[in-house]
């Protein structure tokens, strides 16, 4: 098995998941789909496929991450930007240690710190 560095983690598993849970409660804040992937800087298919668990469908999150997402969505209804608040959410499951659980489980060593090492 070819170990992945974090960042992979991060960009295959945890920012679509993002994006997903985003998606889906700024659509339930009435945004249409397509202005939802505008946002989110994705096509209207991977929106599609975020609600048809197609898409970000690997990664479910803590009640505590769950909190700062629907946050997020509010924020970003309000006018905050999504790149910042993608970024402080991937932040956060850093901190959680969602990142070194799905490392781990894609052949990250048990000793492994690479996220906490700046």
């Amino acid at each position: 098995m070819i170990m992945k560095l974090p960042q992979e983690i991060e960009v295959w598993y945890i920012i679509p998941a993002i994006r997903r849970e985003l998606a889906m409660g700024l659509v339930k804040r009435g945004l249409r789909q397509r202005e939802v992937a505008r946002m989110l800087g994705v096509t209207d298919a991977a929106v599609s496929h975020y609600f048809s668990s197609k898409r970000g469908n690997e990664v479910r999150f803590n009640s505590r991450i769950n909190s700062e997402i629907r946050s997020s969505v509010g924020k970003i209804v309000g006018g905050s930007p999504v790149m910042g608040e993608i970024q402080r959410l991937c932040r956060l499951c850093k901190n959680d240690g969602i990142c070194c659980h799905i490392h781990k489980h894609h052949g990250a060593p048990r000793e492994c710190s690479a996220c906490f090492h700046e």
